[in-house]
Formats: structure tokens, sequence, C-alpha cells
């Protein structure tokens, strides 16, 4: 019988519990984008630059600093590059910019210790979560030029259409010309509120068979389930999915996986910022 080779799966996993990374936006609860699955809800619950008065105000190891989008899918960083290059002191920034031009990366890499793109690969999926006319071509070019001067670590939402896979697969083969030295992922959440609040989840199936390929596309490269994620019943079955599969990094994992990965003899580690960190 013919040997049949394996993938060597990762014999540790990494929880991530990020109390020690701070939420900041640059735009308070602004957002001109008022994206389909978010609607600027998430930004209620992070800390506006503006209310940060001082560097000893915040005694926190990291911030993730993002903020709304303006209508053509960046956010306005760059009038912000000089405040947070002086309320950096030694904490470390994890910085969301969307798409933005070469001259705002170039002021982004003297702040950002990394940068978390938002890696799409769908027109259509563009123009109905986003509601603009940016292209794949554009998310492309931006993640090439953000590559040259700063860390980046792609993030790809799985279920971004409403609850439907759509060009997660393509977003793949992409970053695998593109090169990737790290993959994050994220599922879709219908959030109150938002055009997409009547939306479910991408199917966990399918959810979990997207990790699955994603592993053996990139078999050498730390993949990553985000926070951004549903809770309850699903979590914890994708979550328990995850550690079978040879996830690297769980964030907030369920109680249940953690338990899986203990019965498997993983080698556990705690991380205490936000998992790009």
């Amino acid at each position: 019988m013919a040997k049949i080779d394996r993938l060597p799966l990762p014999d540790t996993i990494r929880f991530s519990y990020p109390q020690q990374t701070n939420p900041v936006s640059v735009t308070g609860t602004k957002c001109e984008l008022n994206c389909a699955h978010c609607g600027g809800h998430y930004l209620k619950h992070m800390k506006p630059l503006a209310d940060i008065t001082s560097a000893g105000a915040d005694n926190s190891a990291s911030w993730l600093v993002s903020g709304g989008c303006q209508t053509d899918g960046a956010v306005p960083v760059a009038e912000h590059i000089a405040r947070l290059a002086e309320l950096k002191q030694n904490r470390r920034f994890n910085m969301h910019v969307g798409l933005v031009s070469a001259a705002v990366i170039e002021q982004v890499a003297t702040v950002a210790d990394c940068v978390s793109f938002d890696f799409v690969a769908d027109n259509t999926t563009i123009r109905e979560v986003f509601g603009n006319n940016r292209t794949v071509d554009d998310y492309i070019a931006c993640y090439q030029a953000l590559r040259q001067k700063v860390k980046v670590m792609p993030h790809i939402c799985i279920g971004l259409k409403g609850g439907e896979i759509s060009g997660e697969y393509h977003a793949l083969e992409l970053l695998r010309e593109l090169g990737a030295e790290t993959l994050t992922f994220i599922v879709f959440m219908p959030t109150r509120g938002t055009r997409f609040a009547d939306r479910q989840p991408p199917n966990l199936l399918e959810t979990a068979c997207l990790l699955s390929h994603a592993r053996l596309t990139f078999p050498h490269i730390p993949l990553h389930l985000g926070c951004m994620r549903p809770g309850g019943h699903y979590r914890e079955e994708l979550d328990k999915w995850a550690v079978r599969i040879g996830v690297d990094v769980i964030v907030n994992p369920a109680p249940a996986a953690v338990r899986l990965a203990e019965k498997l003899g993983l080698t556990l580690s705690r991380g205490e910022e936000c998992c790009v960190l």
C-alpha cells in the first residue's frame, strides 16, 4: 500500500485574551462609509482618541488603532499620526487603516508595529457591503504597498457578503501569490441596527471547510481565528473545529475548545494582547 503523506499540524496552540490591548478610534463613533455589516456599531466600544489626554492616562501594553472609514474606504489616520506618535511611548500599535494612499502608508509606517488589513477579493461583495466603487485590484495594490513599508496581517472575513461565502477562496489564492506571513480569519455576525441585521452567520460546515482549505494552502504560516465571530453554540463548535484543523491562535476561545486542545495533547500558551501582536 502506498504511503499517504499527511500535513504536519502544529503541536502548540495559543489562546489569546486581549485585555492588555485597548481599542482606540481616531474618528470616535463617526463613520462615513456605514457598511452593511457594521454600520458604525463597533466604534461605540472603542475609546475615542480625542478623549485620551496623555500617554499616562492609559496603562495598556498595546492599542488597536482604528476608526470609521471615509467613503473611499480609507480610515483618516494621517491627520492623527503626530498625536499617535506622542502617545505611543513603549506600547505597540496594531492599526486598521483601510484603503490608504502610498503617502499615508509612509506616515503609518512611522508609528505602526503592524497593520491589520481587511482583504476582500470579490467586487460584488465590495459593492453590496461597502457601497463604493473600489475593486479587488485596489485591495491588491494597497496590500502590496503596505508590505513594502510595514508588517501586514491580512484579515479575511468569512461570510462578509451577508453570511454568504463569496470570494474568500479567491482571497486565499491571491494571498498565496502575493505572499503572507500570517493570516487572520474573522466571521460575519448579524448585528442589530445594520442593513445585514436579518442575515445569518455563514454555514458552520462551510466555514470549517474554508479554514481547512486555508491550513492546506498555507501549511507553514500562523493562522489566527480572531475575536470577531458569532457566540454561543456556533462559537463553541467553530472553535473546536479550529483546534482540530490546526489553527495556531484562537482569540477568546470557547472553554470546550480549550478542553479539546488539552485532550489532544497540544501545548497551550496564553496571550493577553491583540492576536497579531
